[in-house]
Formats: structure tokens, C-alpha cells, sequence
């Protein structure tokens, strides 16, 4: 295929932000069409991935590579196998979605929109990269506009938020760096996919190969976020705006288990095996503390905020059981967590915009007023807590049968048990949650509040399809994600 493909994907909503921000006199409505347009161009050629990609090979499909830095070995170096590709597919239509999302946005929407085109392609090139430099350079790309999303749309204590989430995200990074300078200064190598054939560990260094591993392990375990790195999550979700916890939650954060996969477990597997029981024990630890935590908090967006850190304790529980099952359960339990806490964000936040009120504890009665927006929170919540027929049960229940029966050290059968335990937690959070937003007396001051219109419908349908669609037929992701685990394992 001549076509740059990928490029094209990763650059299209680069182009958006790039046009909306700097050409003079655009309306409203101009700035709205431009993101429409680029975004779902960028969506439907990740589809053409999807559909074209070849799910009996193992490998790496649709690469691209243009020499960058010749001097240092650098290249423009794309590619998708079935670890990436999913979250590839995830991220464009997310970064689809929210230009639905933020239609009636008004304040700066020049800036609004540019910084949200540019946040879905650095993610998008995070996912698609297979050269160190252009990866780190793509993530670091990130923290800009979800800083002045945060800073600048977000409410609550939206300054806070936003420079408490820059100084984590470089305080992971920074380590990362000096994790990906030791991997070069070692190998001679920022080839993604040579080093993971090779290992670092066979190479003499001036530093453990150990030492590697968790300069690198820390900035993904920031971003995932691992306990207990997680402190900035609730307050960057609770306070940024409706799209921003959007794309945070469905596909910023899952950079952080990819990255674990991709780089630390596929360059140092042997490490790696070794200290398991440390990170199974942070997952457990995340899952259990995240879910209880959740069951406290009065806030609907915080309510989800600390969901998440629940869910993405089972994604690092996957990765460390080193099982094949085990690991395509994580990617599933990402791109699950991506679509249903995506709808849950975009759900609390039309419920905000609609009620005036986020806080559970006033909140009640709103089904009478908002009958469709009550189906599609209710599919959310109960995919969240693992229903059957959705995607959550699919995620959860291959995460842990393939964490029990993995073996990655004596006694983990006991660890995932206890994990499991959060399964009820999450039942109770997520029923007492729309339980709390939608039962009860209808109140007389929530009588101004509206239902969705078509517009809102359309994104609201297109999650619950996806959600479903994966929860009744898994195949259609667990052929493609078995083709990328499988050379790992």
C-alpha cells in the first residue's frame, strides 16, 4: 500500500488544530466543521486499518519509516500490530466522539478545539510509534493541551488540577527519558520492535539492566496511574471539562499500560517475571482501594474518577500475570474501560449541563425528564460493573480466569481472589450511583432539565453500540489482540 495510511491518521487532526487555530475570521461554525470533518476522516481511515489489517499475521503491519535523525539512529518509524491497533482504533473514534461532545461549546472555541485536535493526534502517535525518540516526543506533546483543557475549560479548582497533572506527568517522564537514553546508550538502538526481539538485558551496560526497567516502569505507572501514583486522576478528571475527562479516561491514561507492555515488558521480560509479585500486589492494592474509595464520594465526575482507578488496577493485574490470556485481557479490560467510562464521562457531564447540579447527595428524580439519557447512563454503570452482554464482563472475566490459571508466582490465585472482590464493590458504587441521579421523587428543581437531542444522541448510540457489540461477539478484538500478545509471551 503506497498510501501513508497511519501519517495520515496521526496527521489529520494535527491539520485540524493547525487550521482552526490560525486561519484569521473563522466562525463558530467553520471551527466545528473543520474538527468534524478532520476527525472522522482520521476515524474512518482507522476503521480502513482495522478492516484491511491481517489477523493471521504476527507483526507489524501498515510501517512506515522515513530516516529522521540519521546520526543518531533516529527514524519516522510507524507501524500497528494487535497491541496497538485496538487503542488506535479506540482513540480516533474518542477523538470523533468529542467534537459531538463539545458542539455547543462556547467560550474560545478557536483554542477549545485546536487543543483537543492536538491532544487526539499526540495520543494517536504514542499508539502508532515504533522509534523511542518519536514515541517520548509524542507522549510529552500530550501534557500541553490537556493542561489548558484543564486550566482554561475545566471547573472546580481547575488550576490546581491542571498544574498538579503536569507535575506528575513530568516527573514520570523524566525518569522515562532517562530510561529511553540508558536503552540507547546500551543497544545503540531506538527501534521499538528490534529491541524487543533482542532484550536489553543481553547487553553490557553501565547501569543494571533493573534499574532500566523501573526508570522507565515509572513514568507509564504515572500515567496508568498505579497506586500510589494515582492522587492526580481524581482531581484532573473531576475538574476538567466534559471532553477533556473524555479523552483522559478513555484513551490518555491507557498510554500508561501500553507503554508497560510494549517497552518494559517486551525489553526487559526477565525483569519483568521478577518482580510480578511487587506489581501484582500494587494492582490489588489499586483495585480494592479504588473501588472502596469510590463507594465515599458525593461527586458524580469524582465517583467515576476513582472507578477508574480501580479498572486500570486490573489492566496492570493482566499484565504482570504473564499469561497470553492473562495480557489480551488487559488490552480488552483498556479499550472496554476507554469506551464505557468515555460514555459514563460524557453521561455525567450532559446530566451537569442538563440539571445545573453534580452532587449525588441533591441530585434524584431525573428519569422522568431524561428517559434516553437515563437508558445510556444505566448501560454505562452496569457495563462498568460487569454485566453480561457487555464489554466490561468480557474485559473483567478474561483479566482475572487469565490471571488465575496464569502461574507468574506461587500464590496468585490468592491475589486475584481478592481483586475479584472488587466485582461487588463496583455493583454497589454503579447501582447506588444511578440510583442517586435518576430515582426517587422527581424534585421541582429539576424541572428545566432536558433530554438528549439528536445530536447528543447520535454519540450516545454509538458507544452503547460499540459496548455491546464487543460484549456479545469478543472475537472481533481478542483474533487481533492474541496476534500482538502472542510473539510477547
Amino acid at each position: 500500500m503506497d498510501f501513508n495510511i497511519l501519517s495520515a491518521i496521526i496527521f489529520l487532526p494535527m491539520l485540524g488544530a493547525a487550521l482552526v487555530a490560525f486561519i484569521p475570521g473563522l466562525t463558530r461554525n467553520w471551527i466545528r466543521g473543520i474538527s468534524f470533518t478532520l476527525t472522522l476522516a482520521s476515524f474512518a481511515l482507522a476503521i480502513t486499518v482495522f478492516v484491511l489489517f491481517d489477523r493471521e499475521a504476527t507483526g507489524i503491519q501498515f510501517e512506515e519509516m522515513v530516516a529522521w535523525i540519521p546520526t543518531i539512529n533516529a527514524n519516522y518509524h510507524v507501524g500497528v500490530d494487535g497491541l496497538s491497533m485496538p487503542l488506535m482504533v479506540l482513540t480516533a473514534f474518542l477523538g470523533f466522539m468529542v467534537v459531538l461532545i463539545s458542539w455547543k461549546e462556547e467560550t474560545r472555541v478557536r483554542e477549545y478545539f485546536a487543543w483537543l485536535l492536538l491532544l487526539e493526534a499526540s495520543i494517536l502517535g504514542v499508539f502508532c510509534s515504533l522509534d523511542l525518540l518519536l514515541f517520548f516526543i509524542f507522549w510529552e506533546i500530550e501534557v500541553i493541551p490537556m493542561y489548558f483543557l484543564i486550566a482554561v475549560w475545566g471547573a472546580g479548582r481547575k488550576e490546581y488540577s491542571s498544574i498538579k497533572y503536569v507535575l506528575y506527568t513530568l516527573f514520570g517522564s523524566a525518569f522515562m527519558l532517562v530510561g529511553i537514553l540508558t536503552v540507547y546508550f546500551t543497544t545503540g538502538s531506538l527501534n521499538m520492535i528490534e529491541l524487543a526481539q533482542n532484550g536489553v538485558s543481553a547487553y553490557a551496560s553501565a547501569i543494571p539492566a533493573t534499574a532500566m526497567f523501573f526508570l522507565l516502569i515509572i513514568g507509564f505507572a504515572v500515567k496508568l496511574p498505579v497506586f500510589p501514583l494515582h492522587t492526580w486522576l481524581p482531581d484532573a478528571h473531576t475538574d476538567a471539562p466534559t471532553a477533556g475527562s473524555v479523552m483522559l479516561a478513555g484513551s490518555l491514561i491507557k498510554m500508561g499500560g501500553y507503554g508497560m507492555i510494549r517497552i518494559c515488558v517486551a525489553f526487559f521480560p526477565d525483569i519483568a517475571r521478577e518482580f510480578s509479585v511487587l506489581f501484582v500486589t500494587l494492582a490489588v492494592i489499586g483495585i480494592i482501594y479504588g473501588a472502596a474509595v469510590t463507594l465515599r464520594q458525593t461527586d458524580m465526575k469524582r465517583m467515576i474518577a476513582y472507578s477508574s482507578v480501580s479498572h486500570m488496577g486490573m489492566v496492570l493485574l493482566g499484565i504482570f500475570a504473564f499469561s497470553e490470556v492473562s495480557m489480551s485481557g488487559a488490552v480488552l479490560q483498556m479499550v472496554s474501560h476507554g469506551l464505557l467510562t468515555g460514555l459514563l464521562f460524557a453521561m455525567a457531564g450532559f446530566t451537569m449541563h442538563s440539571a445545573h447540579e453534580r452532587d449525588l447527595r441533591k441530585l434524584g428524580g431525573l428519569a422522568r425528564q431524561m428517559p434516553v439519557a437515563t437508558v445510556v447512563f444505566s448501560i454505562a454503570g452496569l457495563g462498568s460493573l460487569g454485566l453480561p452482554m457487555t464489554s466490561g464482563f468480557v474485559a473483567e472475566f478474561v483479566t482475572f480466569t487469565g490471571s488465575f490459571s496464569s502461574g507468574a508466582f506461587n500464590g496468585i490465585q490468592v491475589f486475584v481472589i481478592v481483586a475479584a472482590i472488587s466485582v461487588v464493590l463496583a455493583a454497589g458504587y454503579c447501582l447506588w450511583m444511578l440510583q442517586r441521579i435518576f430515582y426517587g421523587p422527581p424534585q421541582e428543581q429539576f424541572n428545566h432539565a432536558h433530554d438528549a437531542d439528536t445530536m447528543e444522541k447520535v454519540y450516545m448510540f454509538a458507544f452503547v453500540i460499540l459496548i455491546i457489540l464487543i460484549g456479545v461477539y469478543p472475537a472481533i478484538l481478542t483474533d487481533i489482540i492474541k496476534m500482538g500478545i502472542a510473539p510477547l509471551v
